[in-house]
């Protein structure tokens, strides 16, 4: 049940809880991170749930915590709340130098310049086959046919999982980020637990028939296993795990989002939709503000390893520091009209969606290569992309995601 909308102009500045998923279900958000960047960017807070903690909110002060890993550490998690007694994994974004270096550098070639070229020409031809099956003028639902569709295509292919099984990655990928105590929703702990088990279980086989692969293979799971860093990583079942879940929400809930809410946000705007429609060559200018408005992972969050005094608060050893992407690219001194959507920025990629600093996002260019070949493919067939209905949110303080969309297509 959705809590009353409230009037965010009449509540004392302490009494604001942006941790409170509800906001990023129904969508209203805007007002509280407005007031904080206003009157309190670095701001204190504390529930039963998440205990206290700094929310961050402006464009610079996130960008110096995201960029000072030594003052800031990614351990033990990257949610407000804790990962959970039943599986407390360990993934390398939630670890700091030199371990965070090593395990990312094992996998980081799946998503170099020259496999990314090697992909296109796949992904378009799934693209294309996807679109062409579509049906034209009746109602369905973006989200499944879809955002979630592509992105499970790509997983499958990074991961070079089994084609048959791969509609278990986007259940794993969602039960990962349904604790609770960690986001917020409403997820049920013991089914998440069963998943991702059974996605350890999964994978562990797929680690034994791939560990004495060539050391070239480009899937993520043989990189891993024939590294000679990280090829004893499956003796560690919660280290294994946790840089399962990484890779799969990672190559999962952002792509799938934002294929989401572009769509969305073009209907919002049909003037950009026009624009977008009139000059086709704006589509890798688009993608990147699709991605900026999006904002797909809403915040990370730091623990600080000293006192340090930001903006105009000390911050004290132990503190949780919660860096909200979300209002960072809403932060009206850094990016000029940041509540508009604008296809043609100047500057497009000036956004924190991608996070900043070392644990910037590692599958960056392969999303935005997904979201414009798609584009590219939408528009040499259909005329128009109307959503019909109001979006479902789901409820997460972490993942700004949708579970529907309907849509009707116009050639």
């Amino acid at each position: 049940m959705n809590a009353p909308l409230q009037d965010v102009s009449a509540l004392p500045i302490d009494a604001i809880d942006v941790s409170d998923a509800t906001l990023y279900q129904q969508d209203s958000w805007r007002p509280y991170f407005a007031r904080l960047r206003s009157e309190d960017p670095v701001h204190w807070s504390e529930n039963d749930l998440f205990g206290g903690f700094w929310s961050v909110t402006r464009f610079e002060d996130i960008t110096a915590v995201d960029g000072n890993h030594e003052a800031f550490s990614s351990e033990p998690a990257i949610t407000i709340g804790d990962y959970g007694d039943d599986l407390p994994v360990r993934q390398f974004i939630a670890m700091d130098p030199p371990i965070h270096d090593v395990q990312r550098a094992a996998v980081q070639g799946v998503v170099a310049p020259r496999n990314l070229a090697d992909l296109e020409g796949l992904i378009r031809q799934r693209v294309s086959e996807m679109l062409d099956a579509l049906p034209i003028g009746e109602s369905f639902n973006w989200v499944e046919k879809v955002s979630i569709n592509l992105t499970t295509q790509m997983l499958a292919t990074i991961f070079d999982f089994p084609f048959e099984d791969r509609h278990k990655l986007p259940y794993w990928s969602d039960m990962a980020t349904s604790l609770p105590d960690a986001t917020g929703s409403d997820g049920d702990v013991d089914e998440r637990t069963a998943a991702l088990q059974e996605c350890l279980g999964y994978f562990t086989e797929l680690w034994h028939q791939r560990k004495n692969n060539p050391t070239d293979t480009m899937d993520l799971i043989s990189l891993l296993a024939t590294n000679p860093k990280t090829r004893d990583m499956v003796d560690d079942p919660l280290e294994y795990l946790g840089n399962l879940i990484l890779l799969i929400v990672g190559g999962n809930d952002t792509t799938r989002n934002s294929i989401t809410g572009g769509v969305l946000a073009l209907n919002q705007n049909p003037d950009e939709y026009a624009k977008l429609k009139a000059y086709p060559s704006l589509i890798p200018s688009m993608v990147s503000e699709i991605i900026r408005w999006q904002t797909p992972l809403m915040h990370m969050r730091r623990i600080a390893t000293r006192d340090i005094e930001l903006g105009d608060k000390t911050i004290r050893q132990g503190d949780k520091v919660v860096m909200w992407y979300l209002s960072g690219n809403h932060d009206e001194t850094a990016i000029e009209r940041p509540n508009d959507f604008i296809i043609d920025r100047k500057n497009p990629r000036y956004h924190l969606s991608f996070g900043f600093g070392i644990h910037r996002c590692m599958g960056n260019r392969l999303g935005e290569m997904q979201l414009r070949i798609l584009w590219e493919e939408i528009l040499k067939r259909f005329s128009h992309v109307e959503v019909v209905g109001q979006p479902e949110r789901v409820l997460s303080n972490f993942v700004r995601g949708y579970s529907s969309l309907p849509v009707v297509l116009h050639k």
